[in-house]
């Protein structure tokens, strides 16, 4: 598989607003194949993804099923995977198989692996079988694991080879990627043994062996490698690509560094939506499909926000006899949870990044336990004042200023062990984290309010 590469004389940031819309739906309508062919011929792909992505469903329908009209590869990798499956839909599989035929590897597997069973058996049998097995080749690994990111498609000589040799080899090949930035040396068995940056090759006398001027220091992917663990690699080391292995060491596939930007940005939006509750949540699904994935969470939000109304259930005759106490005891649940969610958020990024480990991990502990001693005790200076000067009692400030030291405390402590402990039982900790730490600060920060506010005007 080769990447169709028709981009270089298109349009980049191509500007378009609602009028153009208007536009383009009018012209779909009375299907002017010339006037829209033409002009998503002149756009840059990303820009005509954009575009199709801004029609309604109905008008992408049509769009699709204008005679003569196509989607270019290029332009359908730019799509979000949800309007992918809708358009795949429309298309013939002739269409799908062009399609799939010209672009990389990893792109087409992750077309495939989105399609349901019917639609991807038909697909994958329509194709030519060399592309077929590596397609079946890709989805048979775990759908997180280099695998399923890596190009099968890669430079790759032997290490006898002279510069002059290789670049004859590029310049015939046809075979070749479009692009690529290393030349992998591999041994008689097909296991890579260095790297050469391809701008060493051009600088090199042709009759330079390639061993001797490749980098035998090189990384090598496993190829079940969980690709969270190959963007922490990336990243560690600086890299612009590296080889992926099989289990008996042979080079498979490359992965580069535009594979891992996408799963860097992948996961930090699946993160993000997680600590909110909301999942895998596309802007194209519809009202049905987001209620109900909202549903457990806002159920489990009601689950705990009924338990922190029992706490102050118990002390409802408390709160009838001073009625300051449910004025001021928001502050203290609010302040707590605002500190727990922030340890929280740092403590997800530590664990996706790995940069929490054993060894660090009690130095971590204390360190929030005194940011949520130091924290506490700035806060209940400014709280104690600003209750003294509203109620014009030394008593209400002394309460707040003891529970709010213990709820940042408590929140700053919760926030590192929910997430770990979460990790450990093998609960993703950016799923149910928030809830946790949430539900306990509340309840901490009512009952220490609460509490400490009986002891002082009933003892």
């Amino acid at each position: 598989m080769t990447l169709v590469k028709k981009i270089k004389d298109k349009k980049v940031n191509f500007e378009f607003n609602k009028e153009y819309i208007n536009v383009l739906t009018d012209k779909i309508s009375t299907n002017d194949n010339e006037f829209i062919s033409k002009s998503f011929k002149e756009m840059h792909p990303a820009d005509a993804a954009d575009i199709i992505e801004h029609l309604n469903e109905s008008d992408r329908e049509k769009l699709v099923k204008i005679n003569d009209f196509k989607v270019e590869p290029e332009v359908f990798v730019e799509l979000n995977e949800s309007i992918q499956a809708e358009i795949i839909k429309y298309l013939s599989t002739d269409s799908v198989v062009f399609i799939l035929k010209n672009l990389e590897s990893d792109d087409a597997i992750k077309i495939i692996e989105n399609l349901d069973e019917t639609n991807k058996n038909d697909i994958l049998s329509s194709l030519p079988p060399k592309d077929k097995f590596a397609l079946l080749e890709s989805l048979s690994y775990p759908e997180d694991s280099a695998a399923r990111i890596m190009q099968r498609e890669f430079t790759a000589i032997p290490s006898n080879w002279s510069v002059g040799q290789t670049i004859d080899y590029l310049r015939e090949n046809k075979d070749l990627p479009e692009e690529f930035l290393e030349i992998f040396i591999v041994d008689n068995e097909f296991k890579p043994i260095g790297s050469v940056p391809s701008s060493k090759v051009l600088r090199t006398p042709r009759e330079t062996k390639m061993q001797s001027i490749m980098n035998e220091s090189q990384l090598t992917i496993p190829v079940e490698m969980d690709r969270e663990e190959v963007a922490n690699m990336f990243e560690n080391y600086n890299l612009n690509s590296a080889c992926v292995v099989d289990k008996n060491n042979k080079l498979v596939g490359m992965i580069t560094s535009d594979d891992v930007l996408t799963v860097l940005k992948e996961e930090a939006e699946e993160d993000a939506l997680r600590l909110a509750g909301v999942g895998d949540e596309e802007i194209t699904d519809g009202v049905l499909k987001k209620t109900k994935r909202r549903f457990n969470w806002l159920l489990l939000n009601l689950l705990t926000a009924i338990l922190a109304s029992i706490v102050i259930g118990f002390f409802k005759e408390d709160i009838e006899k001073v009625v300051a106490l449910a004025v001021l005891m928001p502050i203290v649940a609010s302040m707590g949870g605002n500190a727990g969610m922030q340890t929280l958020a740092v403590t997800i990024r530590t664990i996706a990044t790995n940069q929490l480990t054993k060894n660090n991990f009690s130095q971590n502990v204390l360190k929030e336990f005194l940011i949520g001693i130091l924290n506490g005790i700035i806060f209940a200076i400014i709280s104690a004042f600003v209750v003294y000067f509203w109620f014009n009692d030394v008593t209400l400030s002394l309460i707040i200023s003891i529970s709010m030291v213990l709820n940042m405390i408590v929140a700053g402590l919760f926030g590192i062990l929910v997430p770990i402990t979460l990790k450990k039982i093998k609960i993703d900790p950016a799923i149910a984290s928030s809830v946790f730490v949430t539900t306990i600060t509340d309840v901490i920060g009512f009952l220490s309010f609460l509490g400490v506010g009986a002891y002082f005007f009933y003892n």
